[in-house]
């Protein structure tokens, strides 16, 4: 099994600042508490206040599936939802 990486970049909508934060940051703990969660770390762009990073780090192809149907990454979908753009890299380690 080769791990999986994610890039997401997530940029709020003006005035919904607060809202994307706290549903991000809520997300953290409880994602990785998730099995095969090797990594999952939110970043604030120093330049735009509206854009964040977050930097996931999947054991396997599977582990980012089950993470997808979790609950903690349906709530945020949900909560994010109309308020925030989302850009999604998938990679796998080269070295």
């Amino acid at each position: 099994m080769k791990p999986i990486a994610i890039i997401a970049t997530i940029t709020a909508d003006p005035g919904a600042e607060a809202a994307v934060r706290d549903a991000l940051m809520t997300a953290v703990p409880l994602v990785r508490q998730e099995p095969g969660c090797e990594r999952y770390e939110l970043l604030a762009d120093i330049v735009n206040e509206r854009s964040y990073v977050m930097v996931e780090r999947w054991h396997s192809e599977s582990d980012l599936e089950a993470h997808t149907k979790s609950p903690a990454f349906t709530q945020l979908a949900s909560a994010l939802a109309g308020i925030a753009k989302l850009s999604i890299s998938r990679l796998t380690p080269m070295a």
